[in-house]
């Protein structure tokens, strides 16, 4: 007996229930970055590993998927490392490419190849799969899509604004009520710099970006336990705890970093950003939140994180400002923005919330069933209409039992059915009825037509 197949752990298989609904968001997404001019691109699932390699931390690089050479693999790797189970050496020797562990390198990689062809500042979206050789639990997946938006090129705040919207009018669309955290890097650096320990400002933010997860005690635990010196963390205290209104937190910060240029950057910066929002009358709520970090090594600007207020699920959304993103294939001095929206964390959520439209599934809005040979040659003939007339519909594909056929239509939920047997097919009509009321009315395909369309 042939053993039963799967598939990899950290993946999914996708029915036509969860592509009707993955569709949605993904369309509703990609119907709002069009909304604020972006334009879309793909790049390859596959990238060199020299494009890969060194952009995620030694971590990252762990969590690449690495592809096979093609044909012997092996014809060239040495056999000492071989033997002494070098796989650093070996790998390098045996797999050129790899998997895209996100879509920002090989945007990155992207803008460097085409730059002289682009518009500069040039507005990107992309909304593909990446992978990641990471251990599987609830919410994280070795394979999941991301939707990605971006601007490089322009150093304008309006675009941390724009993003801003963009979250806003898609939750909105989606009906999810979220909450838009927000804090910048020159803010954290301004910190590390004034409490004495500039030299450990990725410990710090580390440390303090998990206080919502382990809590302050275990925050300051693992301060300590970093070097950070307890004359610091002393200071560190009431930054950590700041509580009160957007503004009441940017007056008292702004106090605290006076002699931090830097500090004070990042908070002019916030206060643009916020005031802008305000202007525009954004209806979603902004948090200033100083213990924000993400990704600190990689972002150089205000930084984003959007979670959903009704599951508790983490974020959902993120993103941020980097100065240098092309730095890393020598091409300096572009700056970007951008944020990137989890398919498959939104997809979790709207689950739960079960906040679908109801007419998802309804994508055959007739089938038509015949009780005769001559009936289905008629139904193939009317199909055509209703297809040519941009109606999704279907013909049972045998001429059987009407129960058989009915249970069909059913299972597809389609709203209508159009019965033909030897009265209809002599006027040249259908049986038009309605699956939901049960009402039945004898119709010309040009009537049927006209009434599908309402």
């Amino acid at each position: 007996m042939a053993a039963k197949p799967s598939i990899p752990k950290g993946t999914r298989d996708f029915g036509p229930i969860e592509m009707a609904r993955r569709n949605y968001i993904f369309d509703t997404i990609k119907s709002v970055f069009r909304l604020y001019g972006f334009d879309q691109i793909e790049t390859p699932a596959m990238e060199n590993l020299s494009t890969l390699m060194g952009k995620y931390g030694d971590e990252g690089d762990k969590l690449l998927f690495k592809i096979l050479n093609s044909g012997d693999y092996l014809q060239h790797a040495d056999p000492s490392a071989i033997e002494n189970r070098d796989s650093l050496k070996l790998m390098r020797q045996i797999s050129e490419k790899g998997l895209r562990y996100d879509l920002t390198v090989p945007f990155a990689r992207f803008v460097v190849m085409n730059k002289e062809n682009l518009t500069l500042p040039f507005k990107r979206f992309q909304i593909q799969p990446v992978w990641r050789a990471d251990r599987p639990q609830k919410g994280r997946y070795r394979e999941f899509y991301q939707c990605d938006v971006d601007v490089v090129g322009s150093n304008s705040l309006l675009h941390e604004v724009e993003i801003v919207q963009i979250v806003d009018e898609v939750y909105r669309r989606l009906n999810v009520n979220v909450l838009i955290k927000l804090n910048n890097r020159k803010i954290l650096s301004g910190i590390a710099e004034v409490i004495g320990a500039a030299d450990k400002i990725v410990d710090i933010t580390v440390a303090i970006d998990k206080l919502d997860k382990i809590g302050l005690d275990n925050v300051n635990a693992e301060l300590a336990e970093k070097g950070v010196d307890a004359a610091a963390i002393e200071k560190l205290q009431p930054i950590i705890s700041l509580k009160g209104t957007n503004k009441e937190k940017l007056a008292t910060i702004a106090s605290v970093l006076k002699d931090s240029e830097t500090g004070l950057k990042g908070v002019e910066e916030c206060r643009t950003i916020l005031g802008m929002c305000e202007q525009l009358e954004i209806a979603t709520e902004i948090e200033l939140d100083l213990t924000l970090a993400r990704g600190l090594n990689y972002y150089t600007g205000a930084i984003f994180e959007v979670k959903a207020k009704d599951v508790e699920i983490g974020s959902i959304t993120g993103g941020g400002r980097y100065d240098n993103l092309t730095g890393v294939f020598g091409v300096e001095g572009l700056s970007g923005v951008g944020i990137s929206f989890g398919a498959d964390r939104i997809y979790d959520v709207l689950n739960q919330l079960n906040l679908y439209p109801a007419e998802l599934m309804q994508s055959t809005q007739i089938v038509l069933t015949t009780f005769g040979e001559k009936e289905f040659a008629y139904a193939l003939k009317c199909i055509k209409q209703i297809r040519a007339a941009g109606i999704p519909a279907e013909v049972y594909p045998e001429v059987t039992k009407m129960k058989k056929q009915m249970a069909y239509a059913n299972g597809k939920g389609a709203p209508y059915v159009a019965i033909i047997g030897e009265t209809e097919l002599a006027e040249q009509k259908v049986m038009l009825k309605n699956m939901e009321s049960g009402e039945q009315q004898l119709v010309s395909i040009e009537e049927l037509i006209a009434k599908l369309k309402k």
